[in-house]
Parts: C-alpha cells; structure tokens; sequence
C-alpha cells in the first residue's frame, strides 16, 4: 500500500494575528479621532483663536490698514462675520449689523470684521454698498480663514473676548442688532 502523504496546513501564527488585529484596531481609533475633529472644527468656545491676518478692502481698512492682525486686536471684542454676496441669509442680517457697528464703533472696544467668502470683489463690493455696510470687510483668500474656523456656510460669526477666546458662535443670520448686543455687552470690561 502507497503510504500518502498528507500535505498539513500551516496556520498563520498567534503572533500575527494579534499584530494584525491590533494594527487594524489602531488604524480605526486614528480615523474615528480624525472624523470627531473634522465634525468639531479647529476652533471652539473657550479656545484661543490662532493668529491671522485679513487683507482689506479698499475703503473698509482699519486704523488706515489694509490688512489687520487678530492678535493687534487683544483687548478689544472681535466680532467676526462670514458673508458673501450670494448668501439671501447674509442679506437679512447685513442692516443689523451694521446698526450694531454703528452701536459700538464710537467706544473703540469692539472691532467688527467682515470675512467675504467665495466671492468675486465686484459684487462683494456692491453688496456693502447696498447695505451700508461700514465696518472693515475683506476677501478670505484661498478660503484660508474660513478653513480654520472650519465654517459650514454663511452666514457664520465668531466672537472673540478681550484675551483673544473665541466666546460665542452663530451660525445663521441674526435677527436684530439687539441679539448682537446680547451677546457682546458682557464681554466688555
């Protein structure tokens, strides 16, 4: 009788099979952590708000700058508004405002800057005419600024406090300038 031979299997080793589970573990754990931080955005309530510096339009410079530095702006309340002139929500908030700048620009404490995002200067420009619109207001180039407040549309505000802390988030338009008052009058020493 032939005597067969049997060829036996050879499993792949306890070892590997730990390591490949525990390298596939890990790979999950670091794309779920990338996901809860790209849902959050960069910057949140309570956070410091990086430096940046926004380009100006003409017409809407600060201090006789065309371009202004957050952090030149620490203590002082930043109110920051993301706009475009495409965006119908922009449009229902732009009087209010502006009647808010209006409010605050005498005190010097509060600085009011208009982010315009995906826009093109011409009609950014008509729209700030249209409304009135006085405070400082320029272009996010290369949406630059807008990546890292990580915006989800416009219209979108942040409000930064006297040390330079985001302290307040709006997404969507304000109704009046009273909302706005609400939310800035505390914040002033």
């Amino acid at each position: 009788m032939a005597e067969v031979k049997s060829n036996p299997r050879r499993g792949v080793s306890l070892w590997i099979q730990i390591l490949v589970w525990t390298l596939l573990a890990g790979l999950l754990i670091l794309v779920g952590t990338g996901l809860a931080r790209a849902r959050q955005g960069t910057i949140q309530p309570g956070d410091e708000v990086p430096d940046f510096s926004l380009t100006l339009y003409s017409g809407y410079e600060y201090n006789g700058q065309s371009t202004v530095k957050i952090s030149d702006l620490q203590g002082k309340v930043v109110f920051i508004n993301f706009w475009a002139s495409w965006c119908k929500p922009c449009e229902q908030e732009a009087p209010a405002l502006e009647q808010a700048w209006e409010y605050y620009q005498p005190s010097g404490k509060v600085v009011f800057l208009g982010i315009d995002y995906v826009d093109t200067e011409i009609p950014a420009r008509a729209f700030l005419k249209r409304f009135n619109n006085t405070y400082h207001n320029g272009p996010d180039i290369r949406t630059s600024i807008s990546q890292m407040f990580r915006i989800k549309g416009v219209p979108e505000t942040y409000i930064i406090d006297t040390n330079g802390i985001l302290n307040y988030v709006k997404i969507g338009p304000f109704l009046d300038a009273n909302e706005i008052k609400v939310i800035i009058d505390p914040l002033l020493p």
